[in-house]
């Protein structure tokens, strides 16, 4: 019996360290870590037991034999390897390093993200409802840590599984498993609640910024000068620009300035997405008196469109081109744009362009300038500049003939495509007494149209215009990509080498050399 004493220890002293292993990185087998501890437990006490229950002789002939210097000697090995592997685990878990070398970065923040909840205003937590062996329960887990490592400590997490808290998916109307919901506490004492159906990072972050958000903020979308419509799914129309703000957690409504008196109360932002009759005149004076008062308006106006626009953008120290910007730098054709496709690379720094390095698209544009001299109270600049190889074509007849060419008078490059200006406001609102209107003018209207917004920094673009308009300024930056993925097609061919090479040619030459070595062994 003294010889079972040794294999008892070893194996008891494994099952208490494989129970504490399971505890710590796999909490969720509630019956395996503690089975492991106990039955290790036991193991070790008869290994002790049968050690020196055959007397003192017994003992010293069983602790000196050589099976128990071995069984110690890999007993102390086991001990040592373990210790190693904890002290290397407490040291990463507080110094690590990530490296994501996925093509777009998907196991990785997005700048936005790490914005955002950087720039928590209250403490938020995130309870997530999960079974122990869900698929996607160690992704969310994996997302919910980097969400809770950018926050400085404002942003907590837990996992619970619904079936053994019924309760507590009962208080937040839990009803499938794979829900998030976020709770924030406000500065008001209000506690706000927001539910996701999935634990994916885009949705995470707008949950954030709805959650601590005060109120809902509206972007108006002017109507009846035969703009581009957000109800529209066709590739002119404006569906899926609806949807980009509406997930950054935007209501969006139609306006029809013509029927009213003035912009709406709750207007975050007016839109003019491509008119192309002019305004009434009451309309131009409701935008006027809109932008007296602190108000936020967003121009697109496409070339030789709305003329009657350009009074009113005056005001603001700039001024429409009468003209279609033509770019022949080569760089648009390496992206599949023509030369009516001025392709920007070069922002002029702003809060809307930080950190801003995509290529923004803008389909048959026109030049807005900014004023040498500027009106009282205003300040204007450039945001977004075509090539040194572009210039402003002027001459409508060689662009109805496409046969353009750089003529003697016209603009050449680099031009302002975009840009911005800020007003001082004549009526500010109450408690705002330094509130200033925000202008944004775009010579295009077409690079958020469904067509061009998902392409290269468009969508990116536009979403930090509309931040930046609603003072939104933490939003601003590069947001979640969406995950893609990319088969590997096979031939026929390589579909039969990948089975013969690794299941049958690889273990068969194993085999062959096992048994030659044992052959030759035997041999000598």
């Amino acid at each position: 019996m003294s010889r079972l004493a040794t294999p008892a220890l070893v194996l008891g002293l494994i099952g208490i360290a494989l129970g504490g292993v399971l505890r710590v990185y796999r909490p969720s087998w509630g019956a395996a870590w503690p089975a492991a501890l106990i039955v290790g437990g036991l193991l070790v006490l008869a290994g002790l037991y049968l050690s020196f229950g055959s007397g003192s002789a017994g003992a010293r002939r069983a602790w000196g034999g050589r099976t128990t210097k071995y069984g110690l000697n890999a007993l102390v090995m086991i001990v040592l390897i373990l210790g190693v592997i904890v002290m290397v685990e407490a040291v990463s878990y507080r110094h690590n390093w990530r490296a994501d070398l996925t093509e777009n970065r998907r196991n990785s923040l997005s700048p936005q993200t790490i914005q955002v909840v950087r720039a928590l205003a209250a403490p938020v937590k995130a309870t997530a409802f999960f079974r122990p062996d869900q698929p996607g329960k160690r992704t969310a887990e994996d997302l919910l840590k980097q969400y809770a490592a950018r926050s400085d400590g404002k942003f907590t997490w837990e996992v619970v599984d619904a079936d053994r808290n019924p309760l507590l998916a009962k208080r937040y109307g839990v009803e499938t498993y794979g829900t998030v919901v976020l709770e924030a506490k406000l500065a008001d004492g209000q506690v706000k609640e927001e539910k996701l159906t999935e634990a994916e990072e885009e949705k995470l972050t707008n949950g954030l910024v709805r959650v601590i958000r005060h109120g809902k903020r509206v972007i108006y979308f002017l109507k009846g000068h035969g703009e581009k419509d957000t109800a529209d799914t066709e590739k002119a129309g404006l569906s899926q620009v609806k949807g980009a703000l509406e997930k950054t957690s935007y209501e969006v409504k139609d306006l029809l300035l013509a029927r009213e008196s003035k912009v709406p109360d709750d207007a975050a932002i007016v839109v003019l997405a491509g008119p192309q009759k002019d305004l009434f005149p009451n309309e131009v004076d409701a935008l006027a008196g809109y932008v007296a008062k602190a108000g936020k308006v967003f121009f697109l106006v496409d070339p030789f469109q709305a003329p009657g626009l350009g009074p009113l953008i005056d005001r603001y120290g700039l001024t429409l081109g009468n003209d279609v910007i033509i770019d022949v730098n080569p760089q648009g054709r390496l992206l599949g744009a023509g030369p009516e496709i001025p392709v920007v690379v070069d922002y002029v720094s702003h809060p809307i362009t930080r950190d801003f390095r995509f290529a923004t698209l803008f389909p048959v544009a026109r030049t807005v300038t900014v004023k040498d001299k500027l009106p009282q109270g205003v300040t204007a600049q450039g945001l977004a500049r075509t090539s040194a190889e572009s210039w402003a074509e002027t001459n409508q007849e060689q662009i109805r003939t496409g046969q353009v060419r750089p003529d003697p008078g016209e603009a050449r490059g680099p031009l302002t495509v975009a840009a911005v200006a800020t007003v001082e406001a004549k009526e500010a609102p109450a408690g705002r007494k330094d509130a200033k209107a925000r202008v944004v003018v775009v010579g295009d209207s077409d690079f958020v149209s469904n067509g061009f917004l998902n392409v290269s920094g468009n969508r990116d673009f536009f979403l930090n215009t509309v931040s930046w308009l609603a003072e939104e300024e933490n939003l601003i930056a590069v947001r979640p990509k969406e995950s893609r993925t990319n088969p590997v097609f096979l031939t026929a061919a390589q579909d039969q080498v990948l089975f013969w090479v690794p299941v049958v040619l690889l273990p068969l030459a194993m085999v062959v050399a096992g048994g030659y070595a044992v052959a030759r062994k035997r041999g000598k």
